[in-house]
């Protein structure tokens, strides 16, 4: 059976998917995204060596927390680094009927790979993670361009797989109405997106780097403020906007 390195786990999550999660985190991203606040993700070398087996057994100890409404969010680092692995897993959820929710970049999405065909079978919801709407914008974001990340959610609309958009708000980065206003009108042509979610930057990583001895990218930038976040919501979360 397939092992997959895992970087941590949460038992009781509650802000990555519906209800009550199991947190799976991977090890591993090809992406430095300059305000990633989990550098110690990034080397798929690191991490603890699991079955999916051995992660079943953990998550039905809790399955009383979940009942219907929760589940297993597989997230990283990119989970899809490892995508054999989630593969495994997500199969031994669904014959234990259990809700599956992926989160992820979408950055590794290769079409020709049959595996994302699968994907589309057993994972009940992905977590979309849309950072720049601009392509060179996006590869000075994160290193990469965004045209996987757009494909891959074609693909997952053409499957009929539901989708909740996720935007981390940073200041002079992801945070100008013109972007957020472009990534609006993307999110109109899918037929799949049932949530969008307004992740305001934060400053809790600085913490990480200092430690793995690495220079924080966004140094001296502070989190966006109540009036930028309020905003960001009303263009992108429309009737969902909650007030802050």
């Amino acid at each position: 059976m397939t092992q997959g390195r895992i970087h941590s786990i949460e038992t009781f999550g509650t802000v990555d998917g519906p209800g009550i999660r199991f947190v799976l985190f991977m090890q591993g991203c090809p992406m430095r995204c300059l305000y990633c606040h989990n550098p110690d993700t990034w080397n798929l070398e690191n991490g603890v060596l699991k079955t999916p087996d051995e992660i079943l057994h953990e998550i039905l100890k809790y399955r009383p927390y979940y009942k219907d409404t929760g589940g297993l969010t597989i997230s990283g680092g990119e989970a899809c680094l490892q995508l054999d692995f989630v593969l495994e897993l997500f199969a031994l959820c669904k014959k234990e009927g259990i809700h599956t929710c992926l989160d992820t970049s979408g950055i590794t999405f290769n079409q020709k790979d049959d595996r994302y065909l699968k994907l589309c079978e057993l994972c009940d919801l992905v977590l979309l993670d849309m950072k720049q709407m601009n392509s060179a914008k996006h590869k000075k974001l994160c290193g990469f361009e965004n045209d996987r990340v757009f494909a891959f959610a074609s693909f997952l609309a053409q499957h009929h797989v539901p989708v909740w958009i996720r935007h981390v708000l940073v200041p002079g980065l992801t945070d100008d109405a013109e972007h957020l206003m472009a990534m609006r009108k993307w999110i109109d042509t899918l037929s799949n997106v049932e949530k969008v979610e307004v992740l305001p930057y934060h400053t809790m990583g600085i913490v990480k780097y200092q430690s793995l001895g690495l220079d924080y990218p966004l140094a001296g930038v502070n989190a966006p403020s109540a009036e930028k976040v309020i905003m960001a919501r009303e263009i992108l979360c429309g009737d969902q906007h909650e007030k802050i």
